[in-house]
């Protein structure tokens, strides 16, 4: 019941405010939401790991800060890894080992490339790195855009490839042991190609980027 001319601060003050104020306390301290600990999950363990070390690699690259660019780094080291990792599965051919699949990433990095040079150094900064250290190496450094590109494909494809023909072959001609014992290799040496073709996009941005720091060095 609203009483006229009562303003609403002066009912915190009253003894009936005072009282409804107690109860929502003590409401409070029951309910479950006080009574949560702080409970990190071992999934979050891992993603925090996951995290922390791909900013730490960035970083040591010479990337900063590393949050810009860890969106697109750390997308292309999940999906390289995982689609490896899934490679134990029955059945599954590993996206990695198709040259389409390689080809897309390394595209991707190609692209982004310009794209994160372009904002750390400006549009005039980027395009002329590929004058120096002189003019002459502009057909050069062009030259090398286009191979690396390529290689970042073949790189990843032929690896990828190669491991999956390899158990492929074993299983036909072994026992099972061996070929478990070579699947197991096939993941890490997965996980490894997902780590250097991350790396070498690192590598290829912080290039473009660190145009400007040299000139005001």
């Amino acid at each position: 019941m609203w009483f006229p001319g009562l303003k609403p601060w002066a009912i915190l003050f009253s003894p009936f405010g005072r009282c409804e104020i107690s109860n929502f306390r003590r409401a409070l301290q029951t309910t479950p939401v006080q009574r949560l600990r702080l409970e990190i999950s071992r999934w979050q363990n891992l993603l925090e790991i996951i995290v922390g070390g791909a900013k730490q690699q960035i970083q040591d690259v010479g990337l900063e800060p590393a949050a810009k660019y860890l969106g697109f780094v750390g997308t292309l080291f999940l999906f390289i890894a995982l689609a490896n990792l899934c490679a134990i599965l029955p059945f599954y051919e590993p996206p990695t080992g198709s040259l389409s699949t390689t080809a897309a990433l390394a595209i991707s990095v190609f692209v982004a490339v310009p794209i994160f040079g372009i904002l750390g150094s400006g549009l005039g900064g980027y395009l002329n790195t590929y004058l120096e250290p002189t003019w002459l190496m502009l057909p050069f450094n062009i030259i090398s855009e286009l191979t690396r590109t390529l290689a970042l494909a073949v790189r990843l494809f032929g690896n990828i490839m190669s491991g999956s023909m390899i158990i492929a072959i074993l299983l036909s001609i072994t026992p099972l042991i061996f070929p478990i014992f070579m699947s197991l290799l096939g993941l890490l040496t997965g996980m490894v190609q997902a780590y250097i073709f991350s790396v070498l996009a690192t590598v290829y941005i912080a290039a473009a980027t660190r145009t400007r720091e040299g000139r005001t060095s």
